[in-house]
């Protein structure tokens, strides 16, 4: 393997960092249900004090095929090209406590050699927690908290927060392995995959950025503002509220996501919060495309959805 940190540059700032803060940690992968992590992200960045501490080299780790720059064109010029970022930045939360955080996209390439840069400035900064949020679509109503399932080795927040603990295989995140690789040096680590309504898996789902933030806190003790991000859920759920009860279909498949879900948070011996006792998983094809329509015009300012 190649030297890890020839992956990264440290910024001029990078010396700066104290010893001993938490890092926080979200990538934009496959699946990003309800845009929580890019949400997130961006959230932190555009609120909170921030200085760059080290960026990756996306010619290294990005598909450019794959994922292509977005570029702006302006009447005859190409005026802006958008490239995808990978970086390292320290962040004070909203009462001025510092952490790490890890944002950007997931790589494409070379994940073991981006998991050892990455555990290299884990040992670099003496990281203290680490902690990483990822969101995945499931069929769970979204007239109920979004829940969590929660990884690591930080036993009293699995116990607590985690509310589905399955035995399952599925396609990983880069930030599984680098969780997997942190346990077994014994650095505390937890992740939180938030479980999102299916149906609205696509949207950009103001509500999941809020769970997200909240289980970091869980995990952290940072502080971070979120009314903005509350209120922008309210109004979201209101307007999805008028497509379901408009429609008397809709309403009977909320309700029976409903149903599911409080049967087994009331401790009913269901095998999963997403299957009935055959083990079925609800269809919401129906209810996806009914709020196809609502996201349709909310999109195009339509002020009466």
């Amino acid at each position: 393997m190649h030297d890890p940190a020839g992956l990264y540059d440290l910024s001029s700032d990078a010396s700066e960092v104290p010893d001993g803060l938490p890092l926080v940690a979200g990538l934009t992968g496959f699946a990003d249900a309800g845009s929580a992590v890019s949400q997130l992200a961006d959230y932190m960045l555009e609120t909170l004090d921030h200085t760059l501490v080290a960026s990756f080299d996306t010619d290294e780790l990005l598909d450019y095929r794959a994922r292509r720059p977005v570029f702006t064109f302006d009447h005859d010029h190409v005026s802006e090209v958008a490239v995808a970022r990978l970086s390292l930045h320290l962040v004070h939360d909203d009462i001025g406590q510092p952490f790490l955080l890890l944002s950007g996209f997931e790589p494409d390439f070379q994940w073991n050699r981006f998991t050892a840069a990455v555990l290299q400035l884990v040992e670099r900064y003496r990281v203290s927690t680490t902690t990483w949020v990822h969101s995945i679509p499931m069929p769970v109503p979204h007239t109920r908290p979004i829940g969590v399932t929660v990884s690591g080795n930080r036993a009293d927040l699995i116990e607590s927060l985690s509310v589905w603990k399955p035995v399952t295989q599925a396609p990983a995140n880069a930030l599984h392995l680098i969780e997997h690789r942190l346990g077994e040096e014994g650095h505390p680590t937890a992740g939180f995959v938030l479980l999102v309504p299916h149906y609205l898996a696509d949207t950009e789902f103001p509500d999941a950025a809020v769970a997200a933030l909240s289980s970091i806190s869980a995990a952290t003790g940072l502080i971070f503002p979120t009314d903005r991000l509350r209120e922008e859920g309210r109004e979201f759920l209101n307007k999805v509220e008028e497509q379901v009860h408009g429609n008397t279909e809709l309403s009977r498949l909320v309700s029976t996501l409903e149903e599911r879900h409080d049967t087994y948070m009331e401790g009913n011996p269901l095998p999963s919060p997403l299957t009935d006792q055959d083990g079925r998983v609800p269809t919401a094809d129906a209810l996806a495309a009914e709020l196809e329509k609502f996201l349709a015009r909310r999109s195009d300012g339509d002020p009466a959805s």
